[in-house]
């Protein structure tokens, strides 16, 4: 099975809600770090998408999502800068993965796809965060992420502990 890429409009976010809150929903009972704590609900997973509705009504965020066979298997948000001085920079947001479906590539291809958004938008700073010593640091170094350096007890995860979160950029060409 291929995968195939989506943006999502503000007029078809709808009909990608229940995926995304299930996406959402597993990344998160998973382990991920990506600013809930488990067991995430439905309602606060929706809700939260509610708001990124909002954002990419607003054209200050763009959402990306893969889907294999009808299922919703991956996401990955551009948030656009919006202050004058940083119209040419982007942050790189909540690439999530459904656990089934990890270790295939869908997040080098999510994240190749919200590079090229990001040119075609004339951002060419992007950063992003995440987890020390996740998964997500290996993949983020092989596409040419640099690390600025690391926060330590920045985000609490399931255990209670506070861990320490990398911040890592990337100049686009």
């Amino acid at each position: 099975m291929s995968v195939n890429l989506h943006l999502v409009t503000a007029a078809d976010f709808a009909a990608h809600t229940a995926g995304l809150t299930e996406l959402l929903r597993d990344a998160v009972d998973s382990g991920a770090s990506v600013g809930f704590l488990p067991p995430l609900a439905a309602a606060e997973a929706r809700e939260f998408w509610a708001g990124v509705e909002k954002d990419v009504a607003a054209e200050t965020t763009l959402l990306l999502v893969a889907a294999e066979a009808g299922q919703l298997v991956g996401t990955v948000q551009l948030v656009l800068a919006t202050k004058p001085n940083g119209l040419h920079r982007a942050e790189v947001a909540k690439l999530l993965v459904h656990s089934q479906f990890q270790r295939r590539g869908i997040g080098r291809q999510l994240m190749l796809a919200v590079e090229e958004l990001a040119r075609q938008h004339q951002r060419s700073t992007l950063v992003l965060d995440t987890l020390q010593g996740a998964g997500s640091e290996q993949l983020y170094q092989q596409l040419g992420y640099v690390a600025v350096g690391a926060i330590p007890q920045f985000a609490r995860v399931a255990s209670g502990a506070l861990e320490a979160t990398v911040v890592y950029y990337k100049l686009l060409k």
